[in-house]
């Protein structure tokens, strides 16, 4: 496998989208003509239970085939989880952790034990609801990822979601328009 694996793990609760947006993020990337993997990891979860998902991005094809121990990025759909979950685990000291939340990144340090450097917070509820009118977070969660990743380029980015989510939304065109645009202003909004 080549040296510039990117292995991202999501993690959600149980309705938030973080399976949807693993194997949107994972189609996306593909289109790219990047090789990719989009896994969800659960069992009898219900609604609103800790769920987790995961990508592996590569240049080169990719042969493993397992879980995700060391993380480049974790992406927290839901900041109730940092209390019970043990979302840093294997993520090393150049890994980035992207929290949907309203905290500073100085206090989400504090509360996961971790350098200020390594946390971006985008407040991704608040995003959804002014696009969307839903408080669902993947998509501008998607955006923020995309944006600390770097290498894709966001405006190809939304144009094959656009594609994807007028086939899945054909008769709901203000779900296609609320989902880029979501991604759109958590992309512009991480980081800065």
């Amino acid at each position: 496998m080549s040296k510039k694996v990117i292995e991202v793990r999501w993690h959600g609760r149980g309705g938030q989208g973080a399976k949807t947006a693993a194997l949107l993020f994972a189609e996306t990337v593909m289109a790219t003509g990047m090789y990719v993997q989009a896994f969800p990891e659960y069992g009898p979860e219900r609604m609103g239970a800790p769920v987790q998902s995961f990508n592996r991005v590569s240049e080169d094809p990719i042969t493993v085939h397992s879980g995700i121990r060391n993380p480049n990025y974790v992406v927290i759909l839901d900041s109730s989880l940092m209390k019970s979950v043990p979302v840093t685990d294997g993520i090393g000291k150049s890994g980035k952790i992207i929290v949907n939340t309203s905290l500073s990144t100085s206090e989400i340090a504090k509360k996961l034990d971790t350098d200020v450097n390594q946390i971006y917070a985008v407040n991704a509820s608040r995003i959804a609801l002014k696009t969307m009118g839903k408080d669902i977070p993947n998509t501008p969660m998607l955006g923020a990822l995309v944006k600390l990743i770097g290498t894709l380029d966001i405006n190809g980015v939304l144009e094959n979601i656009k594609t994807k989510l007028k086939v899945k939304f054909r008769h709901k065109p203000g779900v296609v328009e609320g989902n880029l645009a979501s991604i759109k202003m958590a992309f512009d909004e991480v980081g800065n």
